[in-house]
């Protein structure tokens, strides 16, 4: 099943799917946080668009039996050899089938020459700081408090070059 998942660089063609596969998949957590200001499931084309043309930025689509189902931002960092990974996101109909873990495996090796993985997410949803701490990312001591019961935590995994 996982051998299905690709990582297909997505185009300026792709901004809106790349939209539509955002806000349904951040929906749940927008509606549960009402974070408008940070959550991606409340960004815009516009900022789609931006980000898209930083030349510092990713876009890749991630493809499951040939179906786009999520997308994922890479930041690059290439002096410091560091990338963060912000947002990552499955729909949820696919999400609980292994699929994210094959994506960071994915991303691990099109990044080979990164040694320092970043990202964050809200500390209160223990799916997904599970899922990060699966992975091999390690909580940074760095939280930021975003309203009364939401908190980013943030992750770094270091790679080991062999």
């Amino acid at each position: 099943m996982k051998a299905n998942v690709e990582l297909i660089e997505a185009g300026h063609k792709d901004l809106q799917l790349i939209l539509e596969l955002q806000k349904n998949s951040f929906k749940d957590l927008l509606d549960k946080y009402k974070d408008y200001d940070i959550n991606p499931g409340n960004e815009t084309i516009e900022d789609i668009e931006r980000r898209f043309h930083q030349p510092f930025t990713d876009y890749l689509l991630i493809s499951y039996l040939d179906e786009p189902i999520g997308a994922v931002r890479i930041v690059k960092h290439e002096s410091d050899k560091d990338i963060r990974i912000s947002p990552v996101f499955i729909i949820p109909e696919y999400q609980g089938r292994g699929l994210s873990q094959e994506t960071f495996r994915l991303i691990e090796e099109r990044y080979k020459w990164v040694d320092l993985f970043k990202l964050d997410t809200i500390l209160e949803e223990a799916k997904l700081c599970y899922l990060y701490e699966k992975l091999g990312y390690k909580k940074t001591g760095h939280y930021e408090k975003i309203k009364e019961n939401m908190t980013i935590v943030y992750y770094e995994k270091e790679m080991t070059k062999n």
